[in-house]
Order: C-alpha cells, then structure tokens, then sequence
C-alpha cells in the first residue's frame, strides 16, 4: 500500500505559479512511477505530467508542455508539480497517483496507476 497526500493548491491569478507537492508513505518510493492527474468540474480525469521511477523520463499532456515540470526526490519520498503561466483553465482539482515502476525510463497510462491520493483543489482567476 502506498500512501500519497497532496498540498500545495490554492487560488492564483492567471498567469501566476503554484507549486504543488506530494509526500509519499508506505512501500519504497523508488518503486514507482509518479504522476499528477486533475478533474475539472463536470469533466473526467485527465493525466497532468508523469515521472519513471528514475526520473530520467518525464511526460507531458499537450496543455501544460513549456508551463508545467514536473520533478521528484526519491530520498524525500516526494513529487512535485511546478506550474507556471496559469491559465483559468487550469483549474481542477489535482491528484497524485503511483503507478509500477517496471523499467527505469517507464512512465505507465492512466489504467495502470494503482494508488491515489486525495486530491488539492487549484482555482485561477481569470
């Protein structure tokens, strides 16, 4: 079992930056592949950014490519999602998940991630 707790989220006037962090607890960290997720009201969930287990692969959904980086320590058990430029939509509330790590550049789908955390709401005012 691995448990994750989102912080970070927040109001912020377009164009602005948030940090978002995410504290990981329970099996090793290093195992898994991390990602940020977010769900927009009366939309699905959508994958963010995600991360390999290593680090040395990150991935991107179209929107947030050049605004969004996403980075982890693995000796903090941690994850993090810098968000610069924001635009109004961008809002949502955002989610951490941990997926199996399997190879050292792998970054898993959406289907795979097994364990989630709750979630932190991220308003932009336009």
């Amino acid at each position: 079992q691995v448990h994750l707790v989102e912080s970070g989220g927040g109001l912020v006037q377009a164009g602005g930056s948030l940090r978002l962090s995410c504290a990981a607890s329970g099996r090793t960290f290093s195992d898994y592949a991390m990602a940020w997720f977010r769900q927009a009201p009366g939309k699905e969930r959508e994958f963010v950014a995600g991360i390999a287990w290593s680090g040395i692969t990150t991935v991107y959904t179209d929107s947030v490519k050049g605004r969004f980086t996403i980075s982890r320590d693995n000796a903090k058990n941690m994850v993090y999602l810098q968000m610069n430029i924001m635009k109004f939509e961008d809002t949502a509330v955002y989610y951490c998940a941990a997926g199996p790590g399997r190879r050292r550049e792998y970054v898993p789908p959406q289907r795979e991630y097994e364990y989630w955390g709750q979630g932190t709401q991220v308003t932009v005012s336009s």
